[in-house]
């Protein structure tokens, strides 16, 4: 592991991309704590921390700004704004066929719907700034924003303008660590925003009630135990045979080995976890708007935590692992691709019986993918639910998915860029 850590800096593509990884990761944090001009800072604390102890969304959604959101800082509105956009557009993809015709056409298309996508994202991060300054100018925290030396129309604008600002930053900031950096940026993002409240949560679990040194003890042991497991399945594959026909190509014979078509147990990784989170919490970030309405207040609450929130876990989780992988696998351009290279899967004809054999095999195992993901995801809210331990909650099973899921992805680059130069990597 060591020498694959010293490797990285021996190659300096690869050691250049880590460090833009890593700095703008460090840029991240810094706009994470840094302030916008006329917060009570100190009153903003205090007031989000007795609102979130029962308001389970706005916990959630700190969660994933990395804490910016508790301290309004800059980057308040995190990464959520972004990846609704990708959310919608990938879903409205499959029911409008120009956006479906666009996706198609290869770099170009994916350019124009990335562009839209980035005009969304502005909208939503738009939207967003405003309900937030409604939420905390609210009589619920009752902050007093009379920090600039300006009418109070223009602190609002300065406010909204800085999280808008913000948010376009952290689009960018994204997009520049996939193209640039190791691994995806998105993911990346949220990776770092879940560790960084690492420290807090250990030391609120442990001060938590008179138990909270044993039931961190055992968190942090189930936690060690869940990980290899979740390694396991996201490593697990279905090998299909593929058997290659012999032709003769000159004086030589071509073909006639055997292989196999190797197809992941958890084709999709992530991003249903990820997909599922921001719809699960939408909700909640449109109710900021509407503070003083109880009724949308609750429905947020119910949607955001409880045993509502566990049902449509389960069912969006498995919803988008067929979606995504449906979007990323396409049977039959595998088995139009096998036909034209003389391959084959032995007992089944080749072409169309071959892609439904391929998307049959990708139904059944995307299932139990799919299902362990849920149940991983939603037991530890249930366990937070009786205990109310900070740790479970800040690092319950979607978080330790999303984790694993983004190290393991960042690991393999890693490792197939460190071979590409015959280097030893990091698995044996």
């Amino acid at each position: 592991m060591l020498r694959g850590v010293a490797n990285i800096f021996k190659v300096k593509e690869l050691r250049e991309k880590f460090l833009i990884t890593c700095g703008l990761l460090l840029i991240y944090r810094f706009g994470a704590h840094l302030p916008i001009p006329g917060i009570p800072f100190k009153g903003m604390l205090d007031a989000f921390e007795s609102q979130s102890a029962t308001n389970g969304a706005l916990a959630v959604l700190n969660l994933f700004s990395g804490g910016a959101l508790s301290r309004l800082s800059v980057f308040a509105l995190g990464i959520m704004p972004y990846i609704t956009a990708q959310i919608i557009f990938q879903m409205m993809q499959t029911v409008i066929p120009s956006l479906q015709a666009m996706a198609q056409e290869g770099e170009s298309g994916q350019r124009k719907i990335t562009q839209y996508t980035r005009y969304l994202t502005v909208v939503l991060a738009l939207i967003n700034a405003i309900g937030y300054l409604f939420l905390f100018k609210s009589s619920a925290y009752g902050l007093d924003f009379s920090g600039l030396p300006f009418p109070p129309l223009i602190e609002d604008f300065i406010i909204v303008g800085c999280l808008l600002t913000g948010a376009i930053i952290i689009m960018w900031l994204g997009e520049v660590l996939t193209q640039r950096g190791i691994g995806n940026g998105m993911s990346l993002i949220i990776f770092v925003n879940i560790m960084s409240g690492l420290p807090t949560s250990l030391i609120q679990s442990v001060q938590g009630n008179e138990h909270g040194m044993l039931i961190t003890i055992i968190t942090v042991i189930v936690i060690l135990v869940i990980i290899p497991v979740i390694v396991y399945v996201e490593r697990g594959q279905r090998r299909i045979p593929i058997q290659y026909a012999k032709r003769v190509v000159g004086r030589r014979i071509m073909g006639g080995q055997a292989t196999y078509l190797p197809i992941k147990v958890n084709t999709a990784g992530v991003v249903p976890i990820i997909f599922a989170s921001s719809i699960l919490y939408f909700p909640a970030q449109i109710a900021v708007f509407f503070p003083s309405v109880q009724w949308m207040q609750d429905f947020a609450n119910a949607i955001s935590s409880g045993w509502i929130n566990w049902v449509l876990s389960v069912f969006l989780i498995v919803f988008f692992a067929y979606f995504y992988t449906a979007m990323v696998f396409n049977p039959e351009e595998t088995a139009d691709q096998l036909r034209k290279a003389g391959g084959f899967i032995p007992g089944v004809r080749p072409g169309k019986a071959t892609a439904e054999y391929i998307q049959n095999v990708l139904n059944h195992i995307t299932l139990p993918g799919a299902a362990f993901m849920a149940i991983i995801a939603v037991v530890p809210s249930i366990i937070f639910s009786f205990t109310g331990n900070s740790l479970i909650q800040s690092f319950g099973g979607t978080s330790i998915l999303i984790m694993v899921g983004v190290a393991m992805d960042t690991i393999s680059q890693l490792e197939a860029q460190l071979k590409m130069h015959n280097y030893e990597g990091f698995f044996k």
